[in-house]
């Protein structure tokens, strides 16, 4: 692959690379310290401030269209977690999800303390409904696909490590 197809690559296949590149060279991130904790956890607080409006504006994507905005957004920013790592929350709650006392719609940026580096998840995220009936509908899924290729392939490194990824290998 050549330099040029690289710039090319989707912003899903370029947050691959970096993501297993770090496992392969045991760092995290770009500039300053990226091997200690400490730089890694720099690291982190800084990669939740970068993601606090795109979080927000995403919950509020989803109280307008859906909760006909009476959702409440809120957010913890980069706090000290239970396992001793760090973690921030961001959560849309609304009046029927809090009375039947169901969890909020959370997405969690943590490091958990064990982690060569951090993660995304949700709070109950496992599937997603399919219902495409046109073909301008399933055009539309491209993200999803993407994000559950992406998740798998991770996942599919977690069990094992970086080097069932031959283009992390190849990129030493």
């Amino acid at each position: 692959m050549t330099e040029n197809t690289r710039a090319t690559e989707p912003p899903h296949i370029e947050a691959l690379k970096r993501h297993f590149g770090d496992l392969r060279d045991g760092t995290h991130g770009t500039g300053g310290d990226t091997v200690s904790r400490a730089g890694k956890e720099r690291h982190f607080r800084r990669a939740v401030e970068l993601l606090h409006p795109y979080a927000v504006a995403v919950l509020e994507e989803f109280d307008t269209a859906l909760l006909d905005g009476g959702g409440k957004i809120e957010a913890s920013g980069a706090q000290r977690a239970s396992d001793g790592g760090l973690a921030a929350v961001w959560t849309l709650s609304w009046a029927e999800q809090r009375e039947t006392g169901i969890m909020p719609i959370t997405l969690v940026a943590h490091f958990g303390r064990s982690f060569h580096h951090p993660h995304l998840r949700g709070a109950t995220v496992q599937e997603w409904p399919l219902n495409v009936f046109t073909q301008e509908q399933a055009a539309a899924e491209v993200p999803v696909l993407r994000a559950i290729a992406a998740a798998d392939l991770h996942n599919l490194v977690f069990q094992r490590d970086y080097r069932i990824v031959p283009a992390t290998v190849r990129g030493a």
